[in-house]
């Protein structure tokens, strides 16, 4: 399969970058969490794996870091030590974590990472002020920084994106498959830009506001970050579908058996070829979803998936090149972005 992305110029091993970005924001992390009230603090760690119900330790894992890696990334890429970036890393970690369990919920979702969703550990309740006590430690977190102004404002701006696209994400599961109220592919674009596309633009350009960065590159590592969301949201829906489930934590086809409108599907229905006919009956019925799949990526969806991953990785990139990224950061900003989208295509 063709490179989502080309390769940085000197060799970056993503994983030991993504765990250096980690040990360098994890104590402010652990210690920010540390000033929650013990039982919601508790709720705090069970969600990033660091414990189980009750407390005691655990290693579960908590995700990648990649909002972290992008927060310290844009510190170092405008100059500054990637230290500079720890406030940025916490507070879009702590948002992060709380959109996950309040998504969770709304979702009615039971599990996260191969463990019993917080609302499911703790209750429906807990959960919520839970995701409410990451809300304002993230607040209270960026508060603190000399630029808690500028660093406020672009947080708010993200979190009013991130409900936008909440919202349109749940108000798609209502709408039909075809006819004029069908969801359209630049829809989702839209859609994905706001709720998984705005946090990643946020971190990198937080990142960068706190590293000393000039407005217009703060700007640009925003755009960047966006466009790096957008093609993991691509990649991700088309593991949805294809993905194999020792590598996504998901049954196989598993949008599929739930029938989400994610982009493959949607831009096989927006093909004018017969399959899209076809697929758009099997959608509205009890059809196998091995037969559904078949018919997406004959229509073109897993194509057009893919496409749009590359183009967005190419717009990432250019919006990188506008700012010339200081040391070693723009190679591994740019080898961050390929290894997010080169997930077991």
């Amino acid at each position: 399969m063709t490179p989502l992305s080309s390769p940085p110029q000197a060799p970056v091993d993503v994983p030991l970058v993504l765990e250096r970005c980690r040990e360098v924001v994890r104590p402010a992390l652990l210690k920010a969490v540390g000033r929650m009230h013990p039982w919601v603090g508790e709720m705090a760690a069970y969600s990033f794996g660091w414990c189980e119900v009750g407390g005691a330790p655990a290693a579960a894992s908590g995700g990648k870091g990649v909002r972290q890696a992008l927060a310290v990334l844009g510190a170092e890429a405008a100059g500054a030590p990637g230290r500079a970036g720890v406030p940025a890393a916490v507070a879009v970690e702590l948002v992060h974590a709380f959109s996950l369990l309040h998504d969770d919920i709304m979702d009615g979702d039971p599990a996260r990472r191969r463990r019993p969703a917080v609302w499911k550990a703790y209750g429906t309740g807990p959960a919520v002020l839970a995701g409410d006590g990451l809300f304002a430690l993230a607040v209270e977190t960026l508060a603190t920084t000399q630029a808690a102004a500028s660093a406020l404002r672009m947080l708010s701006a993200a979190l009013g994106d991130l409900v936008r696209g909440q919202a349109d994400d749940l108000l798609f599961a209502a709408r039909p498959w075809t006819g004029p109220q069908r969801v359209r592919p630049a829809e989702y674009r839209a859609m994905a830009e706001h709720k998984t596309g705005a946090l990643l633009g946020c971190a990198a350009a937080l990142g960068a506001l706190l590293g000393g960065a000039p407005p217009p590159a703060v700007a640009a590592f925003d755009r960047a970050g966006r466009r790096l969301g957008l093609a993991f949201q691509a990649v991700d829906d088309v593991l949805g579908i294809w993905g194999d489930p020792e590598v996504t934590g998901k049954p196989v086809h598993s949008d599929l058996r739930e029938r989400k409108k994610t982009f493959p599907v949607l831009a096989a229905l927006d093909s004018p070829s017969p399959e899209a006919r076809r697929l758009a009956a099997l959608l509205k019925s009890e059809a196998d979803p091995q037969e559904v799949a078949v018919l997406i990526e004959a229509a073109g969806g897993r194509a057009a998936a893919l496409d749009e991953a590359r183009g967005h990785i190419a717009a990432a990139e250019a919006a990188l090149a506008d700012v010339a990224p200081q040391g070693t950061a723009g190679d591994e900003l740019r080898a961050l972005s390929a290894f997010l989208v080169r997930r077991d295509l």
